[in-house]
């Protein structure tokens, strides 16, 4: 079973799309998207390196509040380009894959769809049981973030809204793996084994991810998707409570909506530092589309 598939070129394709979509109701968010990251920036000790891990085309990122030693960090290779194009200024750039792992899992995802021996196909349902069953056996692997950490000794970490995408991007790597045919249960009504194992083997790159972040002796600066709502809705984000789900309030009386995080809170994860500021806010990403996002500030 060929295949032409590449990870810089697949993530390349992923931000060309997020950039090319309506932006008609993004204002708010972009708004405070830059704030947050601005004050993280004018913030930051000049005398250590930054890090911005999610820097894509600098949409969101106020380049001009940056200091002279401050590193971008996004897979796609591209996005120094378009942070040039976008900032006029040519930053210090790291393209490797965040997790470590998305080349292997998309080349499991091939191999699983394949009789060895006789060079035939699974039935795409069969491949992804035996996917599922492989996914543990495609271990978190951030050593190149936890290198960087290591060799630079950044005084400020700044997640640009990439904790949040590690599931759907991995959902759209074994998409392209299994091509026309879909390894999904599309019947809501029965479990699917992938989507759940899926769901652990997510947990588990953000724990790695995490643990570099959390020992890094940095101040970490986090925005990422908390919660989506795939439908229609007026919803609006009460006071503030620990669980996202708790602060949404709506009319509707079902809402149906997934944890981009499978399941771990960062709050949680991050008890013994100091948390500096926390909020949320609803960004209308597009239709039956909204995000909650939550933006967090740690001191180490």
């Amino acid at each position: 079973m060929g295949s032409d598939f590449g990870l810089n070129r697949f993530f390349a394709l992923e931000q060309v799309a997020f950039l090319r979509r309506p932006r008609k109701h993004w204002g708010n968010h972009l708004n405070f998207s830059r704030e947050f990251f601005g004050a993280a920036l004018s913030e930051a000790d000049p005398a250590r390196p930054v890090l911005i891990i999610g820097a894509g085309w600098g949409l969101e990122i106020p380049w001009r509040s940056a200091p002279r030693n401050t590193f971008g960090w996004d897979a796609d290779p591209l996005s120094r380009l378009g942070t040039l194009l976008r900032h006029r200024r040519w930053v210090p750039w790291v393209f490797d894959d965040l997790t470590g792992a998305f080349a292997s899992l998309y080349k499991v995802s091939r191999r699983v769809q394949v009789i060895e021996g006789l060079g035939k196909l699974r039935p795409a349902q069969v491949a992804a049981k035996r996917l599922a069953w492989l996914l543990p056996s495609i271990p978190p692997s951030p050593q190149a973030l936890e290198r960087w950490v290591h060799d630079y000794r950044p005084g400020t970490i700044i997640c640009a809204n990439v904790l949040g995408q590690i599931k759907p991007m991995a959902c759209r790597i074994v998409e392209a793996a299994f091509g026309h045919r879909s390894p999904w249960i599309n019947d809501q009504d029965l479990a699917d084994p992938l989507h759940d194992a899926i769901n652990v083997w997510t947990a588990g790159i953000l724990r790695s991810i995490l643990q570099v972040l959390r020992s890094s002796n940095s101040s970490l600066f986090l925005l990422h998707d908390r919660g989506v709502v795939h439908q229609e809705a007026d919803i609006a984000l009460g006071e503030w409570t620990d669980s996202w789900a708790e602060q949404v309030k709506s009319n509707n009386s079902y809402l149906e909506a997934s944890d981009p995080l499978s399941g771990l809170d960062i709050l949680e994860e991050f008890n013994k530092l100091t948390c500096k500021s926390k909020s949320r806010w609803i960004w209308p990403l597009g239709t039956s589309q909204i995000h909650i996002i939550e933006a967090l500030a740690f001191k180490p």
